[in-house]
């Protein structure tokens, strides 16, 4: 599994509290189970709950949440264009320490698709890690034309 190191990573890189400490922050899966089907590829995907736990956090909670949705943006982009997903696939718990510092929990849900190629001639398998879809695959273009039955609009 990709995902947990990658959110680790963009989260210690964007978070300063969790760039000067890093082992504040612990990540562990929780409820994980494998979707495959029976044809004939042994592809599968990953489903799980990525439960993240920042201990003695004494910044604003806002430094964890908004690196987290830029990260979700490219990395499980489904969770924010369903409410009903976001609602459950986002959520978070936190002990009030003291008036300056809490723990976190925060708990996503997360999936990534595997794709198993079998290389008939060799014997062997290959196993490539398939990249989430984009939140909107026309956002990179920059610029296109306007066609209505054929004819150029202008």
């Amino acid at each position: 599994m990709l995902k947990p190191d990658s959110l680790r990573r963009a989260l210690t890189a964007a978070c300063p509290a969790l760039k000067r400490n890093p082992d504040k922050l612990h990540v562990f899966i929780d409820a994980g189970h494998i979707a495959a089907g029976a044809g004939g590829s042994l592809s599968f995907e990953y489903a799980y709950t990525l439960n993240l736990i920042v201990t003695d956090f004494e910044a604003h909670p806002d430094s964890l949440m908004v690196p987290i949705l830029a990260w979700l943006t490219v990395n499980q982009p489904e969770l924010l264009l369903n409410r009903e997903k976001m609602r459950d696939g986002f959520t978070f718990e936190a002990e009030i320490l003291n008036h300056t510092s809490a723990d976190i929990s925060i708990k996503l849900a997360l999936t990534e698709r595997v794709q198993v190629r079998d290389d008939a001639g060799s014997g062997r398998r290959e196993v490539t890690h398939l990249p989430e879809p984009p939140l909107d695959a026309r956002a990179e273009i920059e610029t296109w034309e306007l066609y209505v039955n054929g004819e150029r609009v202008r």
